[in-house]
């Protein structure tokens, strides 16, 4: 969890700053819109429903997909569809990656999976 999520606490905190700035400002450059549209995508993606905790594994997966960019295909408001297929796919076919993930490991094979599928699945939320 901690090699995935290395970034996002930074990411947040610079989001929340950039997120009460841009209240003032309507001009913003295309790297602010960048940093504030991936920081509401993690908001997305770190939200969980009442009294159902998500599986470790499946939390580190999708965390994965949130710090490394690879929801930028994907609107905010189709983030948790995006997050219940990609779950369920990986569960389908590559339940090993999420075992390695349960299990503390990051192996760059499980990593190029993590962003195949993200990348697959992005198209069909595409803008």
């Amino acid at each position: 969890m901690k090699k995935t999520a290395g970034t996002l606490k930074l990411d947040q905190a610079q989001y929340r700053e950039l997120e009460a700035f841009s209240k003032f400002g309507s001009d913003l450059d295309a790297a602010t819109k960048a940093v504030l549209d991936k920081g509401a995508r993690n908001v997305e993606i770190l939200k969980q429903p009442q009294y159902t905790p998500m599986k470790v594994e499946d939390q580190v997966a999708i965390i994965y997909c949130g710090t490394n960019g690879l929801l930028s295909n994907v609107p905010v408001d189709r983030v948790r569809d995006f997050e219940t297929e990609f779950l369920f796919f990986m569960r389908q076919n590559h339940a090993n990656v999420l075992d390695n993930l349960r299990a503390g490991k990051l192996l760059d094979e499980d990593t190029k999976i993590l962003r195949s599928v993200a990348a697959d699945l992005s198209r069909k939320y595409a803008k």
